[in-house]
Order: structure tokens, then C-alpha cells, then sequence
């Protein structure tokens, strides 16, 4: 039997002395605030058992980890059509690059770039009634955990300087592909970005990912097949342009965040969430990639 508590423990002993962590995501002014020097894992694995060391029970800004929580809200509202308006190709570039939505008429490549998340929070927009809450009441209910909540700050901090966000959803507008007022669409995403939450609320969020659409109350989101889909465009596109780095050195699906967070998942075995705040030159967190390699090195589990 696996001890994931002392594999946990001894990866982030093993980092606590690191002195190169990366840098701060300081282009969006709240999040340059943030203590580099923080680290937390989180682990739950099948039966519901938590690991967790560090600074895991602290809240931070989820960012585009929230891609994926979108997406799986949007995924049943809109079923298949939802690959009329956005791809499922990795796109090769960093999250926010604009050249390839223009070369392929306003279809992003896929919905975990700035571009695609943006059709899909249009999706969402058109969908519910008060998006923001819904969305919001979403994520509560598959962590089970109401406590989840926006961090307003962020949300207005991001407002103010996501200039290639406007430039993307105008963009989009301009082929059709945005069906609401940009407005509108932009300050949902920059809330959906703005969630506030814990290594230990992602890993609750994320349960339904690895356990076929099923949260730890045994309430279905996703049916088994909009799981995979989502597991694999996780893998193939989760971190940009340093996806196939990932897949290459950890070997699970999963998403990262410029607040610094990582979550992972080994479909019916484990979800993992990392939270370091410090980047590496692709945006992805430096120390919470070496500790998920690590952690799949020692267990030993992998989807390969």
C-alpha cells in the first residue's frame, strides 16, 4: 500500500530549502502580493482519504484552473455542439496568444487558452439565469463546501489590466463567435479567474474528474464520456506550450493557474493539487511541476 502522507511530507521537505522558485505573476497588480516562499500539496485519493502538507488549507487565486470548472458546467448545457465554437487541439502557444484565432476565423484552439475559456463563458452567459452566482453555486456544490467564494480584488485588478482578454473577446465578437456584449462576458470571466480556494477545495472540486463525473456525494455532473473528454483535453492542453513537458515528466492530466496552482488526477485513484506561487518562463508553477513529478516517480503512478 502506498504511503502518499510520507511521500507528500518528504517532497516538500525536499523543497523547502530551494532558493529558485520562479517568479510572481505581477501583471495582474493583486496577485504580485503573494508570499513566494509558500507551498501547500493536497492529495484525496478514491475512498475519499486526505493527505496534505504545508500550506494547503490557504486560499489563493484558482486563475485558469478554472477553465476546467467552466468547461464541465458548460459541457452538458451545450453536449457536442459545444465543438462547433471552440477546438480540441493543443495549441502550441502561450495561453493568451491571439494569432492563431485569427488564422482559424475565430475558433479557438481549444477551451483551456484565454480565447477558447472566453467562448465558453459566453456559452455560460447565455445559459443561466444570474451567471456569476450560478457559476459560483456550481463549484460550491461539486466541492461541497460553500465557503468558496470570488475575490473581488482580483476580479477588478484583472478588469483593469487584461487588455489582450479585450482584445481577444472583441476579436471573437468580430467572427460571431460571442454572442452576448463583451462587457458582459469579460466581468464574468474575470470573476470565474478571481476564485478564491484552497489545495483542499481543488482537490474536492476535482473529484469528478477522476471519479466519472461523480462528486464525493455520489450526485453525477458529467456523464462518463464528457469525463474523459475533459480528462484529455487536461492532458493534451493544460499547460500551453509546456503541455507536452507535463505529460512528459508527470504523466496525469491536469491544469495549471498563474496564481501558482496545480491540479492533477489520475482518473479512479487520485487528485492532487500543488500550490507555489513562483512561475517558470512558461507560466506554469516551477515547484509544484517538480513536486508532481516526484510524487508520480515514487508512487509509480501514472496513466502511462
Amino acid at each position: 500500500m502506498i504511503d502518499f502522507q510520507k511521500i507528500i511530507q518528504d517532497i516538500h521537505a525536499s523543497m523547502s530549502n530551494i532558493e529558485v522558485r520562479g517568479k510572481i505573476a505581477s501583471y495582474i497588480p493583486e496577485l504580485a502580493f503573494i508570499d513566494k516562499k509558500k507551498l501547500g500539496i493536497h492529495l484525496i485519493d478514491q475512498e475519499g482519504n486526505n493527505y496534505f502538507t504545508g500550506d494547503s488549507k490557504e486560499a489563493f487565486s484558482i486563475q485558469s484552473i478554472s477553465k476546467v470548472l467552466s468547461l464541465a458546467m458548460a459541457f452538458p448545457i451545450m453536449g457536442d455542439n459545444l465543438w462547433k465554437r471552440v477546438d480540441v487541439e493543443p495549441s502550441g502557444d502561450p495561453f493568451n496568444h491571439l494569432s492563431l484565432l485569427e488564422l482559424e476565423n475565430g475558433i479557438p484552439r481549444n477551451p483551456l487558452i484565454n480565447a477558447g475559456a472566453l467562448v465558453i463563458a459566453d456559452i455560460l452567459v447565455s445559459n443561466l439565469e444570474n451567471p456569476k452566482e450560478d457559476f459560483l453555486n456550481y463549484v460550491r456544490n461539486i466541492a461541497n463546501d460553500q465557503t468558496i467564494n470570488f475575490d473581488k480584488k482580483i476580479a477588478y485588478s484583472e478588469k483593469e489590466t487584461g487588455f489582450k482578454n479585450y482584445a481577444a473577446a472583441n476579436l471573437l465578437k468580430s467572427y460571431g463567435n460571442i454572442k452576448n456584449k463583451v462587457d458582459d462576458v469579460l466581468d464574468f470571466y474575470f470573476h470565474q479567474c478571481s476564485l478564491q480556494m484552497s489545495c483542499k477545495q481543488l482537490v474536492n472540486a476535482f473529484y469528478i474528474f477522476m471519479n466519472k463525473g461523480m462528486c464525493q456525494l455520489n450526485k453525477s455532473y458529467l456523464t462518463v464520456k464528457q469525463t474523459k473528454r475533459i480528462n484529455a483535453i487536461m492532458l493534451t492542453c493544460g499547460f500551453y506550450d509546456e503541455a507536452g513537458e507535463f505529460a512528459f515528466e508527470v504523466g496525469l492530466p491536469g491544469k495549471s493557474g498563474v496564481g501558482g496552482g496545480i491540479v492533477a488526477l489520475l482518473p479512479n485513484k487520485f487528485c492532487v493539487t500543488t500550490w507555489s506561487p513562483g512561475l517558470n518562463q512558461k507560466g506554469n508553477s516551477k515547484l509544484g511541476m517538480l513536486a508532481l513529478e516526484q510524487l508520480t516517480t515514487k508512487t509509480g503512478l501514472s496513466i502511462f
